[in-house]
């Protein structure tokens, strides 16, 4: 898969003997945002888990940049280029908005000052410079959001797994995180792998869209391509909601 960036082949997990995830392949190239979609518990997280080493594949394998990184532990997985997000956002308890972007920006600025400035430059581009001093638990919910992505990036990742950023946020609140990601993508060319139920979101970001239903990927095309194929709309989308 020539100038992936991301290769995902035959994957599989199994938790004592229930099947999570099976023979999943796809990739994503260098620059490119794609998205990973379907029901609850179609095994997504599962996926991301695995290839943020979080999870040691049962089967198959995770590439990134051609390089093998399937069974290394997530801070190996970091050091190789892969930052994301968690659905449940959890800041660090009692630090302020700043310290925490500032601990993800240590990973690879080990100046506490290079770090914080790093951290501010990040905060500023996500609108969020001016609660720098803000405990992070006190935020918002789409600020929470933000942040959570605010501190994937201070780790200056190639790959960024983003898990349900836009969930829980208001339409207007959506094309803000939507319009922030595409010139993220655009200035940086910054490699994203999205799991989204934010369909909006989702048409309007995603080159290519896989789906995936019971663990098994079940689709891939372009948004396009999946708002038409049967299969999705039986399992996932609905007729109505791609209308």
């Amino acid at each position: 898969m020539s100038g992936a960036r991301l290769e995902v082949e035959g994957l599989g997990k199994t938790f004592r003997g229930l099947r999570a995830v099976h023979d999943v392949t796809f990739a994503v190239p260098a620059g490119a945002i794609h998205a990973l979609i379907g029901p609850n518990g179609a095994g997504k997280t599962t996926i991301f888990n695995m290839i943020a080493g979080v999870h040691a594949p049962s089967a198959g394998a995770v590439r990134l940049d051609g390089r093998q990184i399937s069974g290394l532990r997530p801070d190996r997985v970091c050091d190789a280029g892969v930052g994301r997000t968690f659905q449940i956002v959890r800041p660090f308890k009692g630090l302020s908005v700043l310290e925490n972007v500032t601990v993800g920006a240590l990973h690879r600025q080990p100046r506490l000052a290079e770090a914080r400035a790093a951290a501010l430059d990040i905060l500023s581009r996500l609108g969020l410079a001016d609660r720098r001093d803000q405990v992070a638990e006190s935020l918002t919910l789409p600020d929470r959001k933000k942040l959570e992505v605010a501190r994937a990036l201070a780790t200056e990742p190639k790959l960024l797994l983003l898990d349900e950023v836009m969930a829980g946020l208001r339409p207007t609140e959506v094309d803000v995180m939507v319009g922030f990601l595409r010139d993220l993508n655009e200035s940086t060319g910054l490699t994203i792998l999205l799991i989204e139920h934010v369909m909006r979101a989702v048409m309007a970001l995603a080159a290519e869209v896989v789906v995936v239903s019971y663990g098994e990927k079940i689709a891939q095309g372009t948004p396009a391509e999946i708002t038409r194929n049967r299969a999705v709309l039986d399992v996932y989308l609905g007729e109505e909601e791609v209308a």
